[in-house]
């Protein structure tokens, strides 16, 4: 499908079962390139810093998490964002820029041969960004914007809609009618923790199956997960320590692909620095992780509900 081409269509993938309101029904799996998401697959791993802080340190990076999922054996998308639009505080860093940062990714995908994602902000950008990105995401604060939805949609490009911090699991299905009702069925849609009284989230592992239920692949992002918003002083504070209870109990519930945000140094990041995961807990995590999923899609525990 070329960029800025939208076809009504059914999914034509394999299928999975899931459970709703005691009924078991067929749930479409996606495939980008090689890649399953969903449809009983293991699950995807997207990963990557928060925001290229810089060319060689972002192209680096993308070698890293290249090289360990390579070795895991497991189905890799990279992550970084061009521009954090929406960072606490007007003097935080927010990024390269749409041009220079779509020039840097288009760079990464080429180097080491691996999908992108990266966020929009503005229905603008959403052309561009599809002429490079294998999928376009949908910022959590952003999730019911119309025009954003429906621009990402018409690239053909799979979105990824992350669930606001203050939507309940089911409303995300106002969110996906958008995008399908814009000719696009592609659509994937990522958990990232809901408001929980001040500077703090917490996630709600019903809401896995749950989202499953609207008949999309579920993400489970991890880090963001583990932010607390405006918790420090004009920056988002996090609790980086929990990512692997976290992740763990995420695959343990099904997910279809897991969310982290990752730096060499997470002290030194320029965003998210303190709910990033470090680049060395990576390949330990991704086992642990593997040993969960196995058991869990052998099961069909987290299908049943």
């Amino acid at each position: 499908m070329r960029h800025g081409e939208a076809t009504r269509r059914q999914p034509t993938h394999s299928t999975y079962t899931t459970y709703r309101a005691g009924i078991i029904r067929a749930v479409p799996a996606l495939k980008l390139g090689d890649i399953p998401i969903g449809g009983g697959s293991p699950f995807v791993l997207i990963a990557g810093p928060c925001v290229i802080e810089s060319e060689a340190d972002a192209t680096h990076l993308a070698g890293e998490l290249a090289d360990i999922a390579r070795r895991s054996r497991v189905p890799f998308i990279f992550k970084a964002s061009y521009d954090k639009a929406n960072r606490t505080s007007g003097r935080s860093f927010r990024g390269p820029g749409l041009d220079e940062g779509l020039r840097v990714l288009a760079a990464i995908k080429a180097r080491w041969r691996i999908p992108i994602l990266t966020d929009i902000h503005e229905p603008s950008h959403a052309a561009a960004v599809a002429a490079v990105a294998d999928v376009l995401q949908i910022p959590a604060f952003l999730c019911r914007q119309t025009d954003l939805l429906v621009a990402a949609a018409r690239t053909g490009r799979i979105v990824n809609i992350k669930k606001g911090q203050f939507l309940a699991p089911d409303d995300v299905t106002h969110a996906i009618a958008k995008v399908v009702d814009a000719g696009n069925s592609r659509v994937v849609v990522t958990e990232r923790g809901t408001s929980f009284g001040y500077h703090n989230l917490v996630v709600d592992m019903r809401a896995f199956p749950m989202m499953r239920q609207q008949g999309v692949p579920v993400v489970f992002d991890v880090t963001h997960s583990l932010q607390l918003p405006g918790g420090g002083d004009g920056v988002t504070a996090g609790q980086a320590e929990f990512i692997e209870p976290l992740a763990s109990a995420g695959v343990a519930a099904g997910v279809d692909g897991v969310f982290l945000e990752v730096h060499a140094d997470p002290s030194r990041a320029k965003s998210d620095a303190q709910n990033a995961l470090r680049l060395d807990r990576l390949e330990p995590l991704l086992r642990r992780l593997q040993a969960i999923d196995e058991i869990t899609k052998q099961s069909g525990v987290s299908l049943r509900g």
